[in-house]
């Protein structure tokens, strides 16, 4: 079909084009395909409007198409789109990371470069805490999410869908548990098993790092505790392993500060960004202490498309955009909004047993009759299935699959929030009747 050719396809019409074309492993959650978006409204080639609660999961924390970066992408599209930083340098990519370093919490000097993905920036992170180190092993936790890759596979905690099938994964990589007292794992919990893989799988002086999301994204929106990442840091300082901190869905102000991390007393060594940092475009950071980045030798970091031009400056603009409009505080008082609907929900359905999160990364966990022994899955996708025929697009997560998150853009307004919320209660009401 030509490029410039003018169709009225329709959902249907173009699902049967993508089952054609596409292999059946590229999961796509609704069958909707999208026209236009503003904000935190989206419309399909049907012209039906949805409100979007999933934000490209985790990607749109200023919303689709905001002008600023509209306006700023357009602007560095007339001037360069691509040289390769690595062969001809080009300023925003500076200026951009040393504003990133400058929102980095950690009284130490710090260093920042760019890559495309999530999964890239947590593969190299790894690659430069086993070259500072010179050690190899590396924990991770239960129920974490860390990327698609080969080793971003093997450092995730959760097999279905993302492992099935793809082994052996990269070796010297072992999972702790991660705190969650709805499902039994206290702190304490979670450090006797950090322990245990201490005594029965590996010696602390062979491990190059510890990874952890400050709040489980896939894994069901789970929140690292102060003092569990107080204690990370305590018992990698005795050991001299590197604390890797995977911003990646948590990181640009989600949580309601910059960064989840800074919520917890400690700095990080090394923080992993992506997805929100450049409001839709495709880059990563990794940005830590400058003794620790400066270990791999010249070439040994970098990619071809790694901090292109047009994500720097889509970056700088939301940075510009966090400031002027304040979205560290719209944050906070997204979260507040959501968490007192949903607590509304809860104690009118006896299903929704938990209402969580840290800023405005705000979750609901789901069980048949109350019951937490029985995680409700089932539920959770009649209730996602019915959203979306009623013009809310959510999105499910979990361990158990019994977790509804919502990661709405920053920038939505208060009404169309409340549209969301009140669509979500009567998927609830509908679902259980």
């Amino acid at each position: 079909m030509p490029l410039d050719a003018k169709t009225t396809a329709t959902n249907q019409a173009l699902m049967a084009r993508r089952r054609a074309a596409l292999p059946t492993g590229l999961g796509q959650t609704y069958e909707v395909f999208v026209d236009r978006a503003e904000n935190a409204e989206v419309w399909d080639v049907e012209g039906k409007r949805y409100i979007d609660f999933a934000g490209g999961i985790a990607v749109l924390n200023t919303g689709h198409r905001h002008p600023k970066i509209v306006e700023a992408v357009k602007a560095q599209l007339d001037q360069v789109h691509h040289t390769c930083f690595q062969v001809v340098a080009y300023e925003p990519y500076v200026e951009l990371a040393e504003q990133l370093i400058a929102r980095t919490p950690g009284n130490f000097a710090k260093k920042a470069y760019f890559l495309s993905t999530g999964a890239e920036a947590v593969e190299n992170a790894v690659k430069i805490a086993r070259a500072a180190t010179k050690r190899q092993a590396v924990i991770a936790f239960g129920g974490g999410f860390h990327g698609r890759t080969l080793l971003g596979m093997a450092l995730t905690g959760k097999v279905a869908p993302y492992k099935a099938g793809f082994g052996p994964f990269p070796a010297e990589i072992y999972h702790a548990e991660f705190p969650n007292p709805l499902h039994g794992v206290t702190v304490a919990d979670s450090l006797r098993s950090l322990e245990h893989i201490f005594k029965y799988d590996v010696e602390a002086e062979r491990v190059a790092a510890i990874i952890l999301e400050p709040v489980q994204g896939e894994g069901g929106f789970y929140v690292a505790p102060p003092e569990f990442a107080q204690a990370l840091r305590a018992l990698c300082d005795q050991h001299g392993i590197v604390l890797i901190a995977d911003e990646v869905q948590t990181g640009a102000g989600r949580t309601g500060t910059w960064l989840a991390c800074e919520q917890w007393g400690v700095a990080p060594d090394m923080v992993t960004m992506a997805k929100s940092m450049a409001g839709g475009f495709p880059i990563s950071a990794v940005i830590g202490k400058a003794e620790l980045m400066d270990k791999p030798l010249p070439g040994g970091l970098g990619g071809t498309y790694a901090g292109n031009p047009l994500a720097c400056a889509a970056a700088l603009a939301v940075l510009q955009v966090f400031d002027e409009e304040k979205l560290l505080e719209r944050s906070k008082a997204v979260g507040q909004r959501l968490k007192d609907g949903l607590t509304r929900l809860a104690a009118q359905h006896p299903s929704v047993q938990d209402v969580r999160g840290l800023g405005a990364m705000v979750a609901i966990e789901l069980f048949k009759g109350g019951d937490l022994s029985q995680p409700d899955a089932d539920l959770t996708k009649r209730i996602c299935a019915d959203a979306i025929q009623r013009g809310l697009i959510l999105l499910s997560c979990g361990t158990y699959g019994n977790v509804i998150r919502i990661l709405v853009p920053l920038t939505a307004s208060d009404a169309v929030i409340d549209e969301g919320m009140a669509l979500l209660a009567d998927c609830l009401t509908a679902c259980q009747a």
